[in-house]
């Protein structure tokens, strides 16, 4: 036996619900065995190279049975050293965890259980629901809805949930929903006693319905709620309206898109997601290497002989540095050389490495940094004459070098990234916006606006279009779209902060 298994909860749906050790472990892992209600934005931790299997299960559609999963849990040990068995919720509610850890042990496979948060709770308080309250129980009751299908008979004890004292709460249950209800209710369980059904809780995706037991069936069929869902039967239902604190955040209920690369789209989807929104990660690009990467490294090398260097985005630090320390050891090796950046993104980015800017223009588009210099450049013995490495990607306009080579600056260019189409559709996102709509897409870059047009997906109906500067919106008006919102600065809290506002 090579390795050991992790099975671990993913929680409800939220990521940030994850356990630390949960997340350490995933990006050790050496391959991933995941279910349907796993975030996907929690792939995003996994290391290059990860091997990926899908065993996702919905209603009547399982990707794999649960016996080859069993025997894929310990065939992945003997392969590789570190196996992580991802599940929704927590392993060992109604999650069959059980039964792998069995399996695992039958083989004499080294297994370790992380628990994970419960959507038996979670779903609820999400929902502003909490499953205990001193004034309405003491205790709560968890069922599942739904019986494995080897029981030849059904075994759950109605009469029992029925007479039981407190919150009752059904995970798994909706395709019988109707049915439950009429057995509780026959079984002596109050019609008239609230209950209410949340579906995909703690997700942007998050819709829930309040009822009685005895119209539960039917205002669930009204709102179109359905699986995955929890089901909470008691009288803490009654606090949902003081307590939801999801439904007063200002992207509640708004499916947002976010065209970033796959590696920088979730410091966007992160904002958005704190703000209630539904974020769907469509990255429409992806930040490669430079076509000639002996040019580049070259660049690099020569960095400390220059005046200046000037950075035009965050990718362009992030690469340059990358090549910096593969070369050198110490931050102050960078030499005397000032820095200027295109806006306050890049700075910031600079900002990790001990860098504070000498220039940076209020408005994050080259001409307006030309502009800075202009007006600051004789604090600094102007720029005529002066050596700089401008730090860019491949398809950046050429304005910064055109304009401050006619001042007589010497300007060598140092291309760093080269921004290429993103061909992976993780999830198949592209398809479910194409039927299902958004009602929100952001762009941050030329780059995200050229390449999600190139993908011919039709804008949904009603669809808003956000900006994150002047330099997209042009882009965006060569396709002859005007965005409904534009940051105020050239930066991602911008762009969440506008987003905010719009009704």
């Amino acid at each position: 036996m090579k390795g050991k298994v992790y099975l671990i909860g993913a929680g409800p749906g939220d990521p940030g619900l994850m356990t630390l050790k949960g997340r350490e472990l995933m990006e050790r892992a050496d391959c991933l065995v995941y279910d349907a209600l796993a975030a996907p934005a929690m792939l995003a931790w996994l290391k290059p190279g990860c091997e990926q299997v899908y065993v996702g299960k919905r209603a009547g559609n399982h990707a794999m049975p649960q016996e080859e999963i069993n025997q894929l849990l310990v065939k992945s040990a003997a392969k590789y050293a570190c196996t992580v068995r991802l599940k929704g919720g927590d392993p060992y509610v109604f999650g069959r965890g059980g039964e792998e850890a069995l399996a695992l042990h039958a083989a004499g496979v080294p297994f370790e259980v992380v628990p994970g948060v419960s959507s038996a709770i979670a779903g609820p308080a999400y929902a502003g629901i909490p499953v205990t309250h001193r004034d309405f129980c003491n205790q709560f009751t968890v069922f599942t809805g739904h019986e494995g299908a080897h029981k030849t008979a059904p075994t759950l004890d109605i009469a029992g949930i029925a007479s039981a004292r407190g919150t009752k709460v059904m995970l798994m249950g909706m395709s019988r929903l109707r049915e439950t209800m009429l057995a509780l209710i026959e079984a002596g369980q109050g019609e008239d006693v609230p209950a209410a059904a949340i579906q995909w809780a703690a997700t942007g995706r998050q819709k829930s319905v309040t009822a009685t037991v005895a119209t539960l069936a039917e205002a669930v069929e009204s709102a179109g709620i359905a699986s995955p869902a929890v089901v909470v039967i008691g009288e803490v239902v009654t606090l949902a309206p003081q307590l939801d604190w999801r439904a007063g955040l200002p992207l509640c209920g708004r499916r947002v898109v976010v065209t970033r690369t796959r590696e920088q789209a979730s410091e966007l989807s992160s904002q958005l997601e704190a703000l209630g929104a539904d974020v769907m990660e469509l990255p429409t690009i992806r930040i490669a290497d430079p076509t000639d990467k002996r040019d580049f490294a070259e660049a690099v090398v020569d960095a400390p002989h220059y005046d200046w260097l000037v950075f035009s985005s965050p990718n362009g630090v992030r690469r340059f540095f990358q090549a910096f320390f593969a070369v050198y050891e110490d931050i102050r090796e960078i030499g005397g050389a000032r820095i200027a950046a295109v806006g306050p993104g890049t700075a910031a980015e600079l900002k990790k490495y001990g860098l504070m800017v000498d220039i940076m223009p209020r408005k994050a588009v080259a001409e307006e940094l030309v502009a800075e210099f202009d007006r600051k450049g004789d604090e600094f013995g102007g720029v005529a004459n002066v050596t700089m490495l401008w730090v860019h990607g491949e398809q950046a306009r050429r304005v910064i070098y055109d304009e401050l080579m006619k001042r007589q600056a010497i300007v060598d260019e140092c291309l760093a990234y080269n921004t290429v189409p993103e061909t992976e559709d993780a999830g198949g996102v592209q398809s479910r916006l194409r039927e299902e709509g958004a009602d929100i897409i952001t762009f941050t870059s030329s780059s995200t606006v050229r390449h999600f047009m190139a993908l011919n997906i039709p804008l949904p109906k009603g669809c808003r279009i956000a900006s994150i500067g002047p330099v997209t919106t042009a882009t965006l008006a060569e396709y002859g779209l005007k965005p409904d919102v534009e940051a105020a600065e050239h930066t991602i809290p911008s762009l969440v902060a506008a987003l905010a506002t719009l009704k």
